[in-house]
């Protein structure tokens, strides 16, 4: 092991592998990344199932299951993992994690209770903060600067056919399941056929743990922060201190950039959790109907719209643009608004449905960039740890709040008793509309800072 890590942490700018085989490295990654987006997202189709089974009585019980439960560990342990992925194995680190998480939902399908729910949650949460800091790093060592963006947002695709998938198969799975008898199992008791859905989209991942440590090579760190004297790499595990010194260098740059795309984020989760309760409420779609449309929808326009994202980033930075990656993140943020405000209100579904459409699109593209962006400005040796900020603060606002306050928002404000069945449709476009108008301010500022940070990074390394 310590020979592979040393190996691993040899300063090398010119020897990169070979193309094919990078790609075919993103191409396990997104793999990954896919379950986990499946494993998290699950719930979103389940409100009603969980409700029922774990005898809970308001949205914002299922909302904490979706959210803080999950993302609260989620980002909490992704400190600790960051730091593990500056100095350790990556490829051995998301192994474990993906192991763990994968055990943990299929470990949703025996809890009875809310308490013992959110426990598993948690667990999920632990695995998955595994996950994406190691995979940033090690994408940002298998590519050259001017294909990363691309090659992040292929990475981050994994969302949006993650989320697909969890839509597409909920819907049917959970349609299925409800008519199959329950399961009596040795020493784990009986399974209700709604929970029997966890063991269906949990347990595959374990597939993929030998795939990953078997063909997934780690690759050579590239881009070390120097060592304080000029003469040569600072060790891999950068002293703390030495960390929030960077940071602190670069805080303009970090909080606008952190903060301007996790209210996107907040955006983008508060209403991928919500959403089929929207056409559920004001529609009348069933389960099955809305997984199957807008699975297909998240699958192709949230996938197209992630690529698409890097793709003209990458085109902007060849044209001279430092601060490209930032620049489609603020596009992103205001060429959303005319579909985003008007599908949640319309009252014909199929038009609605139909906005969804470049809704989704618009939505996705800020999620390959913003990380390439962190990749981008930060040395090798401070990228998981800084990663690991960037996604405790978007998970934090986006995963963990989006979903809790949309729904404390259709319990407190936008009441059954006052607005009936539709306050849900005014949760959602009032929290969604803030969040896009906050976060263009914010990238705005972010643009003009993120250039002097590249400056800083040249000189650092």
């Amino acid at each position: 092991m310590a020979t592979e890590r040393d190996a691993a942490t040899e300063v090398s700018t010119d020897d990169y592998p070979q193309e094919s085989y990078a790609w075919y490295v993103v191409g396990i990654l997104t793999l990954v990344y896919l379950f986990s987006f499946v494993d998290r997202q699950i719930l979103s189709m389940m409100v009603a199932d969980l409700k029922e089974g774990l005898n809970l009585e308001r949205d914002w019980q299922v909302g904490f299951l979706m959210g803080p439960a999950f993302a609260i560990f989620y980002t909490i342990f992704g400190i600790p993992f960051g730091r593990l992925a500056d100095s350790r194995n990556r490829r051995n680190i998301i192994a474990f994690g993906l192991g763990m998480w994968s055990l943990m939902t299929a470990g949703c399908g025996l809890a009875k209770n809310f308490a013992t729910m959110a426990l598993f949650r948690v667990g999920v949460g632990v695995g998955e903060a595994s996950l994406s800091p190691s995979a940033y790093s090690m994408i940002t060592d298998y590519f050259r600067a001017n294909k990363l963006a691309r090659a992040l947002a292929f990475y981050g695709m994994g969302i949006y056919f993650g989320s697909g998938m969890a839509y597409l198969i909920g819907g049917t799975a959970i349609t299925y399941v409800r008519q199959t008898e329950p399961w009596a199992l040795p020493l784990l008791g009986t399974i209700p056929p709604w929970q029997k859905v966890f063991f269906i989209v949990g347990l595959p991942g374990l597939l993929v743990v030998p795939l990953l440590l078997l063909t997934v090579k780690e690759p050579v760190r590239r881009g070390q922060l120097k060592s304080k004297d000029g003469s040569g790499s600072a060790p891999a595990a950068v002293p703390l201190r030495e960390v929030f010194r960077f940071i602190g260098e670069n805080k303009k740059t970090i909080l606008t950039h952190n903060f301007g795309f996790a209210l996107l984020s907040f955006s983008s989760y508060g209403s991928g959790a919500w959403l089929p309760e929207v056409f559920k409420r004001v529609h009348g779609w069933e389960a099955a109907k809305f997984g199957w449309v807008y699975g297909w929808i998240v699958v192709i326009c949230g996938a197209g719209g992630i690529f698409a994202g890097g793709a003209i980033a990458d085109w902007l930075s060849k044209r001279g643009y430092e601060d490209s990656k930032i620049r489609v993140g603020w596009l992103a943020s205001w060429i959303w608004f005319p579909t985003g405000i008007i599908f949640p209100l319309l009252s014909n579904d199929v038009a609605a449905m139909i906005l969804v459409v470049p809704t989704v699109f618009f939505a996705a593209m800020p999620f390959g960039v913003a990380p390439a962006a962190i990749q981008q400005m930060m040395p090798n040796n401070l990228r998981g740890q800084t990663s690991a900020i960037y996604l405790f603060i978007v998970n934090m606002i986006g995963l963990a709040v989006g979903p809790l306050v949309l729904a404390l928002m259709t319990d407190y404000l936008f009441t059954e008793a006052s607005f009936g069945v539709e306050g849900i449709r005014y949760s959602l476009l009032t929290a969604t509309v803030f969040a896009h108008i906050v976060s263009a301010v914010l990238l705005f500022i972010c643009m003009g800072s993120f250039r002097e940070s590249l400056k800083r990074i040249q000189q650092a390394t």
